[in-house]
């Protein structure tokens, strides 16, 4: 027997064909296949996502290595730079040794040159050989007439002149050779100062010398 309420039962029952394919037409559905996920609530906004911290890890990462990166570059510019400087250093003193141990042969074409005995082919010699030292970066220094600098003079003679107001260079005996701001020899002078007060000028002397001149009252 049936109860009465068994029709009301079931009126309430939604039966929902939930396959993917129609078994009547053998068609996919629209919309199959979707179902709506309610048990697991969306995220509130502004709470933290498990890719935030891999992604701060990363971008942590990113940053340490490439000030890695710049301090390398930085060395590495640094040390071109030291060895670049250590080249030239290395280059100006090789040249100024050599060109120092021919300054004697400069010194002797100097001197014979100013006795008039550079002649023939003696001459294009001292010549070849002083256009050489000069493309090496050799030039001299030192000309009469020329205040004393005991930085790069060398003073030989000394006397006094009335024909000065300050030391001076009278006499060049050898000539100062430099390669750029290196002095490698100074110049070689004679050096002449302004004379002194005249013996017996100095303030008192006079009357000093009339007082002892009188004779003593008696």
């Amino acid at each position: 027997m049936t109860s009465p309420n068994s029709g009301s039962e079931h009126e309430g029952l939604v039966i929902r064909d939930n396959r993917r394919i129609d078994p009547e037409t053998g068609e996919v559905r629209e919309g199959a296949g979707k179902t709506t996920d309610k048990s697991s609530p969306a995220a509130p906004a502004g709470a933290p996502r498990p890719d935030d911290g891999l992604a701060a890890d990363l971008t942590a990462q990113l940053a340490e290595r490439t000030a890695d990166l710049q301090r390398l570059q930085a060395e590495y510019s640094n040390y071109r730079k030291r060895v670049e400087r250590d080249r030239v250093v290395v280059r100006e003193q090789a040249v100024a040794n050599v060109l120092a141990e021919l300054l004697p042969v400069l010194d002797d074409i100097g001197r014979a040159r100013d006795h008039g005995e550079l002649n023939g082919g003696f001459a294009k010699v001292s010549e070849a050989l002083e256009t050489a030292v000069g493309k090496l970066g050799l030039t001299t220094f030192g000309t009469k007439g020329d205040a004393f600098d005991p930085t790069v003079h060398e003073a030989l003679m000394h006397s006094y002149s009335s024909e000065v107001t300050e030391p001076t260079c009278v006499e060049i005996l050898q000539p100062g050779y430099q390669i750029g701001d290196r002095i490698l020899r100074p110049a070689r002078v004679a050096v002449a100062e302004p004379e002194g007060p005249a013996a017996g000028s100095e303030p008192g002397a006079g009357e000093a010398g009339e007082a002892a001149a009188d004779p003593e009252d008696n």
